[in-house]
C-alpha cells in the first residue's frame, strides 16, 4: 500500500468520529518466546556463544540482556565481551546449571529440585537472574530441616537471601544441641560459630554443652583455631556452669591453661560465679547473663485485683508453682525483672492510696526485700528495664486533700532506678502524660505505646526515650488508639497485643524499633482484653485478660520460627494476673 493511499483514507475518516479497535493477542508473548527458542536451537540469528566447561551455548544478546542485568551491563558497557562473539565462564558456572538458566530465559520455565536448587541459587545470584535466585531460595525454604540448616545458613548469608537466612538461623538456634555434634558444625567458619554461641537466643538448657561444642570445634583444626580460643570463651556464659565443673574441668583444660588470656577469662568467670552463689550484689557481666531460653516465667496476681501472690511457670511440666507471698498486697502496681530479681513498684494498698513502695523478689533465694521508695507515689504506671536499670513511666497519683483518694490526671514524670546504688532520680518527662500504657525497652531506647491521656482519652501515639540524650520524641502513631495493651520484644521487633475493647484485642501488631514502622502481626489465638505478655526463650507468652465477659484461662505461646500459636497450660480460674515477667535463671551450684 502506498503512502498516499493511507493518507487519503485518514482524511476520509477524519471528518467523522474515529472508529478504534484495539487488537490484543493474549498468547503473543508466549508464542514469541517459543519462536525465539526454536531459533536458538537451530542456531539462527544468534550473535553470542556462552561457554561453560566443555560445552557451548549459542544465544541472542537481546534475550540475555532482557532477562539479566549482568548480561545487560556486559553487552552495553563497552567491555571486551560486548565486541567479541564469545563469553567463557570456564568452571565458574556448571554447564548443566547454565543450560537451565538459558532454558528459563527462552521459556520462562525451570524445574527446581533438591539436586540443583543450591547451584541455581548461586548461579542466579551471580548472573543476576533474580527470579531464579528467589525461586530457588523459596524451594530451599520449603525443604529446610535441621540436617541442612547450617549449610543453608552459609548459603543464604553469602547470597543475601533474607528470608532463608532468618529461617535457617532460627532453626540452627533451636537445634544447637544436636547440630553441635555434626561435621557441618565443625566446619563452620569462626565468624558464624561466634554469632551462634554469642546469641542470647541460643536454645540450650545447659551451658556446658556450648563450652564443649566450642572446645570440639577448636580441636577439629587445632593449629589454626587455638589462637581464637579467648574470643570464643568470652562468648560462653561461663559463670552459668556448675562451680565444680568450672573449677575442675574448664580451669584445668590444657587448651585454656596454655593460653594466658584464656586463663584470665576463666578466672574472671569463677569470681562471677562466687558472687552469684553468695548473692553478693548485682552481676551484669556477659559471662553471667543467661540466654533467653534460660529464663524463668513469673506470674504475679491474686484472687481479686489485689496482687498478693507470685508463681513460677515450669517450662517442662507446664506447672504453675507458688512462691513466697508478696509482703504488701497492692493493686494497679507494675512489675519488671532485672537479672534474677523482680521489682514491684507503686500501686494502691488496702488503704486505697497511691504508694511509693518498691518490693524486690530474689528468684534465686525465694526472698522479698524492700528497696528505696520512688520519688513519686503512683499507680496504673508502666515499668521496663534498660541497660540493667529500671524506669517507671506515667500512671496516676492521689490528689492531695481528697478523701477517699481520687486519681490525678495522667502523670508525665519518669523515674530512673539504679539497682547497684539503690537510688531513684527523675529523667526527662513524657511529651504527654499517660497511664495504663505498654512500656518496653528495645534497641537502647524506651518505648511507650498508647495509654490514657490527661483528658482521659486513649492516646494514639508512640513515645520514645533516648537515655543518652535524656529526651522524649514521638516517632510514630499507633495503628489505633490503645490502652491496657501488652507489649514484648521478640527478636528485633516489639509485639503489641490486647487492649481494652474486643476490637483492639482481636489483632496484634509488630513495631519495627529501627524504622518506627508498623506491620500487622496476624490473628491471635486468644483474643483477650487487658492481657499480659512477655518474651522468654525466643517465644512470646500471653496470659490473663478477658474473652468477652469471661476470664481467659489459658497461657498461650507464639513461636516465631514456625509462625504458630499453641496453648501451654491452664491458669487457675481463681488467679487474676496483674503482671507477667521473665527473669534470669541461675544454676545454684
Amino acid at each position: 500500500m502506498s503512502v498516499s493511499s493511507h493518507e487519503n483514507r485518514k482524511s476520509r475518516s477524519s471528518s467523522g468520529s474515529m472508529n478504534i479497535h484495539l487488537f490484543h493477542k493474549p498468547g503473543h508473548a508466549d508464542s514469541l518466546l517459543t519462536q525465539l527458542n526454536l531459533l536458538r536451537q537451530q542456531n539462527l540469528f544468534t550473535d553470542v556463544v556462552l561457554r561453560a566447561g566443555n560445552r557451548s551455548f549459542p544465544c541472542h544478546r537481546a534475550v540475555l540482556a532482557a532477562c539479566s542485568r549482568y548480561f545487560n551491563a556486559m553487552f552495553s558497557g563497552g567491555l571486551k565481551e560486548s565486541r567479541d562473539g564469545e563469553v567463557n565462564f570456564h568452571d565458574s558456572v556448571h554447564p548443566e546449571v547454565l543450560e537451565l538458566l538459558l532454558d528459563y530465559a527462552y521459556s520462562a520455565r525451570v524445574l527446581i529440585n533438591e539436586e540443583n536448587a543450591e547451584s541455581l541459587l548461586e548461579a542466579g545470584d551471580m548472573l543476576q537472574f533474580q527470579d531464579i535466585r528467589d525461586a530457588s531460595a523459596d524451594f530451599l525454604e520449603k525443604n529446610l530441616y535441621p540436617g541442612n540448616c547450617l549449610n543453608m545458613l552459609l548459603l543464604s548469608d553469602a547470597h543475601c537471601c533474607e528470608r532463608l537466612l532468618e529461617l535457617s538461623w532460627r532453626m540452627a538456634l533451636a537445634n544447637f544441641t544436636s547440630l553441635c555434634k555434626t561435621e557441618d558444625f565443625l566446619r563452620l567458619p569462626k565468624g558464624k560459630l561466634l554469632e551462634l554461641v554469642e546469641s542470647e537466643e541460643l536454645e540450650v538448657e545447659d551451658e556446658t554443652l556450648v563450652y564443649e561444642a566450642v572446645i570440639g570445634w577448636i580441636r577439629y583444626d587445632l593449629p589454626r583455631r587455638h589462637e581464637v580460643l579467648p574470643e570464643l570463651l568470652r562468648s560462653i556464659r561461663l559463670a552459668l556452669l556448675p562451680e565444680s565443673y568450672l573449677r575442675k574441668q574448664v580451669a584445668c583444660e590444657k587448651l585454656v591453661t596454655s593460653h594466658k588470656l584464656g586463663e584470665e577469662i576463666v578466672a574472671d568467670a569463677v569470681r562471677c560465679k562466687m558472687k552469684i552463689l553468695q548473692n553478693d550484689g548485682l552481676v551484669t557481666g556477659c559471662c553471667a547473663r543467661p540466654r533467653k531460653v534460660s529464663q524463668a516465667l513469673l506470674l504475679l496476681g491474686g484472687q481479686t485485683f489485689m496482687c498478693d501472690k507470685i508463681y513460677t511457670l515450669d517450662h517442662k511440666t507446664s506447672e504453675i508453682i507458688p512462691r513466697a507471698d508478696i509482703p504488701s498486697p497492692r493493686k494497679e502496681c507494675s512489675a519488671c525483672a532485672i537479672g534474677c530479681k523482680v521489682y514491684i513498684t507503686g500501686g494502691k494498698g488496702s488503704e486505697n492510696g497511691a504508694s511509693r513502695d518498691v518490693w524486690v523478689y530474689d528468684t534465686l533465694h525465694d526472698e522479698w526485700a524492700k528497696a528505696a521508695p520512688m520519688l513519686v507515689a503512683r499507680f496504673g504506671h508502666g515499668s521496663a528495664e534498660l541497660e540493667h536499670c529500671l524506669y517507671v513511666v506515667g500512671g496516676h497519683t492521689a490528689m492531695s486533700g481528697a478523701f477517699p483518694a481520687s486519681p490525678s490526671v495522667s502523670l508525665k514524670q519518669v523515674e530512673h532506678y539504679d539497682p547497684q546504688l539503690d537510688k531513684w532520680s527523675l529523667v526527662a518527662p513524657l511529651r504527654e502524660g499517660v497511664s495504663n500504657a505498654a512500656v518496653v525497652g528495645a534497641k537502647m531506647k524506651l518505648f511507650v505505646f498508647g495509654g490514657t491521656s490527661a483528658n482521659q482519652n486513649k492516646l494514639p501515639k508512640v513515645q520514645c526515650f533516648d537515655p543518652c540524650q535524656n529526651r522524649w520524641t514521638v516517632p510514630a502513631s499507633c495503628p489505633q488508639p490503645w490502652r491496657y495493651t501488652a507489649a514484648a520484644v521478640v527478636g528485633s521487633h516489639v509485639i503489641v497485643i490486647g487492649g481494652d475493647t474486643e476490637f483492639s484485642a482481636s489483632s496484634a501488631y509488630r513495631f519495627h524499633s529501627d524504622t518506627f514502622q508498623w506491620s500487622k502481626f496476624g490473628d491471635v489465638t486468644a483474643k483477650c482484653i487487658s492481657c499480659r505478655a512477655v518474651t522468654s526463650g525466643n517465644r512470646l507468652y500471653v496470659v490473663g485478660g478477658y474473652c468477652g465477659a469471661q476470664r481467659c484461662k489459658t497461657l498461650d505461646c507464639y513461636d516465631p520460627s514456625s509462625d504458630t500459636w499453641s496453648s501451654v497450660t491452664t491458669v487457675p480460674y481463681s488467679l487474676i494476673p496483674t503482671a507477667f515477667v521473665s527473669t534470669w535463671k541461675y544454676l545454684s551450684a
